[in-house]
């Protein structure tokens, strides 16, 4: 549902550069969120999880366009190595696995044929193709595994300082900002996320985003799941949510 092959990301990419649009960080966002102004046209670009395919296709495809985009990372799944290939550099590609097969090799401790390396990370920051944020340290669901409320949110706790201190260590700095791993969170992890220093929290939900107060302590941020499909499906879609009255209508008969 959210994987898109690497010709039609190609022709997503080539479309938004067509049109004039202009991609924003982490901070950028955050200002707007405070009440700030942004260009017209302006866009956010998120991964999740930090999957390999993020180097290899997509990494080469935002550095053609000067596009860069937000990547958040679960802190235990990179490892260290040398750099693979990727599309544009020339040489054999490194075998790109589904995403079912992707979650079999984290699970066997082959995190490595999927993810990332902390090289590649480095790689892609120092272009400018990517920023990275936190997905928690181990990508768990807390509230499916711990036997209680108090063990759920200790655990979160260690999850989330962990993976602050992977990202500090790694590439010199985290961020507040944080995607909730399987797009999971309720009171509770909104709570102990506010508690290890978090404020702009990533969901799976559909809607506009919209400038707010100032004093606001805290924001969820919305985002379009982006299909495998033409350029035009993608153009069509951000015409509606572009338009806030128009895209909480669409939502509202959708669901």
């Amino acid at each position: 549902m959210i994987t898109v092959s690497p010709d039609r990301f190609a022709a997503q990419m080539a479309y938004l550069a067509q049109a004039g649009y202009q991609t924003v960080g982490a901070a950028q966002l955050s200002a707007y969120l405070a009440g700030g102004s942004l260009p017209a046209r302006s866009i956010v670009l998120t991964f999740d999880d930090g999957y390999l395919d993020n180097w290899v296709h997509a990494h080469p495809v935002l550095q053609r366009y000067g596009f860069t985009a937000l990547c958040f990372l679960v802190t235990s799944w990179p490892g260290d190595g040398a750099p693979r290939v990727h599309a544009h550099s020339g040489g054999e590609l490194p075998e790109l696995l589904s995403h079912h097969e992707g979650d079999l090799a984290i699970e066997n401790g082959e995190a490595d044929r999927t993810i990332l390396r902390w090289s590649e990370i480095d790689a892609m920051r120092r272009a400018g193709t990517f920023e990275f944020h936190s997905h928690t340290h181990s990508h768990v669901r807390w509230d499916k595994v711990a036997r209680n409320r108090e063990e759920k949110c200790a655990a979160l706790r260690r999850d989330l300082l962990t993976a602050r201190a992977a990202l500090e260590t790694r590439i010199g700095e985290a961020s507040d900002h944080l995607c909730w791993p399987q797009g999971f969170y309720d009171d509770d992890y909104r709570q102990v996320a506010r508690e290890a220093g978090f404020r702009h929290f990533y969901t799976c939900e559909m809607g506009p985003n919209v400038r707010g107060a100032e004093e606001a302590d805290e924001r969820s941020i919305y985002r379009l799941e982006v299909r495998d499909r033409p350029a035009s499906w993608l153009a069509s879609r951000l015409w509606v949510h572009s338009r806030p009255t128009l895209s909480r209508a669409y939502l509202a008969v959708k669901r």
